[in-house]
Formats: structure tokens, sequence, C-alpha cells
């Protein structure tokens, strides 16, 4: 178990990533707002700000719960310090040692290697902070972007579940990717 905050502040070459709190609402907000970060997302466009607030405001109070079983960033570019995105990260905590990752960017800053930097922090954050056996992630089938991401940094498509994501009023199919403690990665 984590309790030193400044472990769950993280960095890569290019990004900081800091656990939100109620003053990033309004760039969370706005991130949800853009169609294509919505595409395979399951929360859908919020129609106001309080909705996005009611998704959020729960995550924030689980900071204080111990042992904590979700984690959540705002993701900063080192460069400029604007906001491109969010990650999170849920926990089994149990004696499966299993966790799953989540990121999602503002469109302007797709392909550039964000997504992939960012998903190798987590992954090793698991390893190494939260000491899991396995680190999982879970993609809708058409979301090719985030497919790729997922098997550059070592992940393996374990399988597929098939209607189980809620998007726009339809039941849409998911691959189940995960990466093993001992697993050969080369970060």
């Amino acid at each position: 178990m984590i309790t030193n905050q400044s472990l769950l502040d993280l960095e890569t070459e290019r990004l900081i990533l800091s656990e939100v709190t109620i003053n990033d609402l309004e760039k969370i907000h706005q991130l949800h707002l853009i169609p294509e970060v919505d595409e395979f997302n399951t929360l859908g466009i919020p129609r106001t700000i309080n909705d996005t607030e009611k998704i959020l405001k729960p995550l924030i109070e689980s900071q204080n719960k111990i042992p904590r079983v979700s984690y959540m960033w705002k993701i900063m570019t080192k460069k400029t310090n604007e906001f491109i995105g969010v990650a999170g990260f849920s926990l089994s905590n149990d004696k499966f040692r299993l966790g799953e990752i989540y990121y999602k960017l503002n469109p302007k800053y797709w392909g550039n290697g964000y997504a992939t930097e960012l998903a190798k922090r987590l992954v090793l954050l698991g390893f190494e902070k939260f000491n899991l056996h396995k680190v999982e992630a879970g993609v809708a089938t058409k979301n090719e972007k985030s497919i790729r991401v997922l098997e550059k940094i070592g992940m393996t498509r374990e399988g597929l579940r098939r209607k189980i994501l809620p998007i726009r009023g339809e039941w849409v199919d998911n691959y189940h990717y995960a990466i093993v403690e001992d697993d050969k990665r080369d970060y």
C-alpha cells in the first residue's frame, strides 16, 4: 500500500502526472466534451459540468480510503505545462494482485507517443510500487489506436469480452489485454 503522496506524483520523460483535485473539474469536463474522446468512452458526453462533477467527486473522495482501490491523474506536458488528458489505475487489493489502467488524451496530442509513454509508466507503477502480479487494460475492439499502444508496451491480448461496453446505447465488444510481472519488456 502506498501512503507517501510523493510516490503518487509521477513523471515520464515529457509528462507530469498529478492526482486530480476538484480544481481540475473544468479541464476534465472540457476533455469529456470532445467527441473523439467519447468515441470509445462508456461515460458518454456529460450534459453539464455537474454531470462531470458527479463522476469526479467519488474519485477524489476515494483518495482518503485505505486501502486505496482507485487512482486518477491529470496529465500535463513538462515543456508547456498544458493539460492533455487523464489516466487512472484500479486495484483489486486482494491475493490476485491485479490492476487495470486507463487513459484519455485530448486528440490534438494524439500521434506524439504520449499514450505509449504514459502507459509504460503506469505499468511500471503497478509492478514497482503497487506490487502487482498483473496489469490489465480493456479496449473497445474498434479502438485501433489504443490497441496499438497496448501492444507496443508488451501487453498480450488475452481474450474478447462480448457486448460488455455500453457506448451510446449499444453494447460493444472489448478486448482484454494484460502484462504479467515477469513478461519480457524493454522498459
